[in-house]
């Protein structure tokens, strides 16, 4: 059997937490911009560290699972 869960859960989160994307904090004009298309090495670290923080608490923690059999 093989466990999808972090695969599926860290493609999911790569994708939302994609700087200016969806959302940039912190933004190059302000501290949260919505969709702009644009970022900076602020919010590249910024994002790295929430998903991270994200993925860590739904593997360690939660423990998803996506089993296949």
């Amino acid at each position: 059997m093989a466990d999808w869960g972090p695969v599926v859960i860290g493609v999911v989160l790569f994708i939302l937490l994609q700087p200016g994307l969806l959302f940039q904090i912190p933004g190059n004009g302000r501290s949260l911009e919505v969709g702009v298309m644009k970022t900076n090495g602020k919010a590249i670290a910024v994002h790295t560290l929430i998903f991270f923080s994200l993925y860590a608490i739904l593997i360690l923690a939660v423990h998803v699972h996506i089993c296949t059999g």
